[in-house]
């Protein structure tokens, strides 16, 4: 049983609404953690920001990826991804202020933003551009209350990669403009390249201007341990560490064990489960190549992929409604992400192998009649 429902052998459900890794954390770390929580010192706090170490190893890890000069100083651990947006956002705005977002949007981040009063402003959403957002659009809709812009690349829900050229062109119009650009990159693991996303590290001021978020969930399988960073001034980070210390203190002292201990040992893992991840992408795509399926690709990328349903006029919500109580597949509406997106569904990849790829298609085309 699922989603409230039975679902019979020969019709099994096709799950890809939540961004959860299918595969489990490594056999090695969970042996590590079972040794670590036996020392007393896995069940005390840690400093706000996190554990020295694991700072350290995090700013190693960045220096190295792109090429840059990041500090122990310049990061923070935190509960989460989630959380480290939720504390930038504290330290930057307040009631009154906007921030720029890209639709379709994570929604987490435009409630959050809603409930300290931060009015979100979308950028429109540009299926052209396979779903990578337009500067232009941005510098059209800067204000005096404007106070960041919050990109997130590899996307969700759209899994659009952004190119470094429009990550550049987005740095040098916050830059110019005096706001923040809070940059999201929880899925940068699962990138299909082997250079730097972006040359933003690498410039000697960036902690000018950048807020780099991260989360340690996907890769390792860590989504129960809540552990992320925000990486940004040391300016900010004092800001954030008030915050921070009114709402957990700090991120949980195991997790912190369990993202050091990945960051350390882990490189081969992180290696196979990006080739596993960039190999479901790649049968997702190979879906839409057949002739007879309606459904449009927009993007894909990551654990995610954007789709364009053929059923003009009709909200998002109910073919989702009607995939799961019809096809047995779980999808998300596009209308979930934002405005003006009810043309569009939000698949999740990472939950599905390549066999259930297959079904996906001739459940879709099922859904056409």
């Amino acid at each position: 049983m699922a989603a409230g429902r039975d679902f019979p052998p020969e019709k099994p459900l096709l799950d890809l609404a939540q961004a959860v890794p299918a595969y489990p954390p490594a056999e090695a770390l969970t042996a590590h953690l079972a040794d670590a929580v036996r020392r007393p010192e896995t069940a005390r706090y840690t400093p706000i920001v996190g554990r020295g170490d694991l700072r350290s190893a995090l700013a190693s890890a960045l220096s190295e990826a792109y090429g840059g000069d990041v500090t122990r100083d310049q990061v923070a651990i935190t509960a989460g991804c989630n959380q480290a947006f939720c504390l930038a956002l504290m330290a930057l705005a307040g009631p009154g202020d906007e921030a720029i977002l890209a639709a379709p949007s994570y929604f987490n981040y435009q409630m959050w933003l809603e409930m300290l009063g931060i009015a979100p402003v979308y950028l429109p959403f540009r299926p052209e551009r396979g779903g990578v957002p337009d500067p232009a659009d941005a510098a059209a809709r800067i204000t005096p209350r404007t106070r960041a812009i919050v990109l997130v690349t590899p996307n969700n829900p759209t899994g659009a990669i952004y190119p470094p050229a429009v990550i550049e062109e987005f740095h040098r119009l916050a830059r110019d403009a005096g706001l923040a650009l809070v940059l999201d990159e929880t899925y940068r693991d699962f990138l299909p390249g082997d250079g730097p996303p972006h040359g933003l590290l690498a410039r000697p001021d960036w902690d000018r201007t950048l807020i780099h978020l991260y989360s340690f969930s996907k890769v390792y399988s860590l989504t129960g341990y809540r552990v992320g960073a925000l990486v940004a001034g040391a300016g900010l980070l004092a800001e954030v560490a008030k915050a921070a210390d009114c709402v957990a203190i700090c991120a949980p002292a195991i997790a912190q064990e369990a993202a050091l201990y990945g960051l350390r040992n882990l490189s081969d893992f992180r290696a196979d489960k990006r080739r596993l991840v960039l190999e479901r992408v790649a049968q997702f795509r190979a879906v839409f190549a057949r002739n007879d399926l309606a459904y449009e690709l927009i993007c894909a990328g990551a654990f995610f992929a954007y789709v364009r349903h053929p059923f003009a006029g009709t909200p998002a919500v109910d073919v989702a409604q009607r995939l799961i109580r019809e096809e047995n597949v779980l999808c998300l509406p596009g209308s979930a992400f934002g405005p003006d997106q009810d043309s569009y569904l939000r698949f999740a990849l990472a939950n599905i192998d390549g066999d259930a790829m297959a079904l996906l298609g001739d459940r879709l085309v099922a859904s056409q009649t």
